[in-house]
């Protein structure tokens, strides 16, 4: 299959074992130039919570799988151009930053699945102490996100991939650590986000919006910055949760509208 490729920067990883879809598609006329047949695939990662320092992930390969030819029973996975392998820290995106993954230019058509390859090179930082991160083999072998969605051409399709670091590095009977990504999944067409700032600044705090079918954390930055990406339309509660040792209490703010291709900005939390 022959690809335009625009241009593919990675800085972080996608990883997942557990995920949940929710893929839509979005066009601008004015701002794609899209060569013809072709669908633009925008892919963003950013994190949820985790206790750590870094966490240092060892990016291989990106790969696609489209659908299968007519007379060939499955499709081939197929790499993308111009992948920048590397080690990348996972917790550098936080404060509502989203880091760019993949924008490329594919054939429209069915996409069927994602696969990211990682190595065998990953790391924990905790409190200053670097400590290896087990990765079983068959992840470091490609981990498969599904897709399965027709590409329209001329189409932009955006993806964000919210990492959520607590949950996949899990510790061993023996202190060790494995490497079990887990991941939140979300189109950024039909979505909107909310934002704000918490104060005092001098530590993180966790910020979680969640309603009955959704639950959406980020930390925020060294400026009490957050953005909370990929929240589907409805009515959340807020919380804000500060670092243990600040002595703060919890805040909630309830009712928090958010609809669809709109930023909800809560403004100052201020931490009693």
């Amino acid at each position: 299959m022959k690809r335009t490729m625009k241009h593919l920067k990675l800085k972080s990883l996608l990883l997942a074992t557990v995920i949940a879809f929710g893929f839509t598609s979005c066009s601008d006329d004015d701002e794609n130039n899209v060569a013809e047949g072709n669908a633009q695939l925008t892919v963003r990662m950013t994190d949820a919570p985790g206790d750590f320092d870094h966490v240092w992930v060892d990016v291989q390969d990106v790969m696609i799988k489209t659908e299968a030819a007519v007379g060939q029973e499955e499709a081939e996975w197929e790499s993308l151009d111009n992948v920048e392998t590397g080690r990348y820290d996972l917790l550098q995106l936080t404060g509502g930053v989203s880091q760019l993954l993949v924008d490329a230019e594919i054939p429209a058509g069915y996409l069927d699945q994602i696969r990211l390859v990682i190595g065998p090179d990953n790391v924990v930082d905790i409190a200053g102490e670097e400590i290896a991160l087990a990765t079983p083999s068959a992840q470091q072998s490609g981990l498969k996100l599904n897709v399965k969605q027709e590409l329209e051409a001329g189409e932009h399709y955006e993806y964000l991939l919210d990492f959520d670091v607590d949950e996949s590095v899990v510790i061993t009977g023996n202190a060790g650590y494995i490497l079990k990504p887990v991941i939140r999944v979300s189109a950024m067409a039909n979505t909107g986000s909310i934002m704000g700032k918490v104060h005092p600044t001098d530590f993180q705090s966790l910020v979680k919006a969640q309603n009955a079918s959704h639950t959406i954390s980020a930390y925020t930055d060294e400026s009490g910055n957050f953005v909370l990406h990929g929240v589907p339309a409805g009515t959340y509660q807020v919380t804000v949760t500060p670092e243990a040792a600040a002595g703060l209490d919890v805040i909630n703010k309830d009712n928090i509208e958010v609809e669809e291709d709109a930023d909800v900005d809560i403004e100052t939390i201020y931490l009693e």
